[in-house]
């Protein structure tokens, strides 16, 4: 095939994958680009992702999660030839659009993906709701059961209501302080 099919101009485009299979697909692409000398035409290949921590035994841990399961951003000029490099590239299931007409991710959109995957502080996953009962794991309060009465994921802390002298107290807490019930 060609690389003389029409310009389109250069975009950012949305690429449908199997899942789990996100950064496989993006070495492969960076692979096809550099052997099939496609640099003109593929710029860049990205996976989203965002920096999240996670308790894992006990312990905080920091994490990758992608944004979106299953999908990859390439930024190309769409032409016959890269629509068919991108297109055949090993677990790439097609192009995010109508028919075979891949549809361009809106530059507001773009801005949002990035400004979230860059974002240098790693997000809490923290998984208590307001109303949840939790016991308290450490601190003057160990042992003590509470109720979440109020949730900060920027901070990792949540506010729980204990019952004290039979008074419900607010006290603030890092999410690695309590355990659901």
């Amino acid at each position: 095939m060609a690389k003389q099919a029409e310009n389109t101009g250069r975009h950012w485009y949305v690429v449908h994958t199997y899942s789990g299979y996100e950064d496989a697909v993006k070495e492969a692409l960076m692979q096809r680009i550099e052997s099939l000398n496609m640099q003109d035409l593929i710029f860049d290949v990205v996976v989203p992702k965002e920096t999240q921590i996670v308790i894992k035994k006990g312990e905080p841990v920091t994490e990758e999660k992608r944004l979106f399961p299953g999908y990859v951003l390439v930024d190309m000029i769409v032409t016959d030839y890269s629509w068919y490099v991108v297109r055949n590239t090993p677990n790439v299931t097609g192009f995010v659009g109508s028919g075979t007409t891949p549809v361009p991710v809106s530059p507001e959109e773009f801005n949002v993906i990035k400004k979230r995957q860059g974002e240098a502080e790693p997000k809490f996953k923290i998984n208590f709701n307001e109303g949840d009962t939790v016991t308290v794991l450490d601190g003057p309060f160990a042992n003590y059961d509470a109720v979440v009465n109020k949730v900060d994921e920027e901070k990792g802390k949540i506010k729980v209501l204990i019952s004290i002298f039979g008074r419900e107290t607010p006290v603030e807490l890092d999410f690695t302080q309590v355990k659901k019930k």
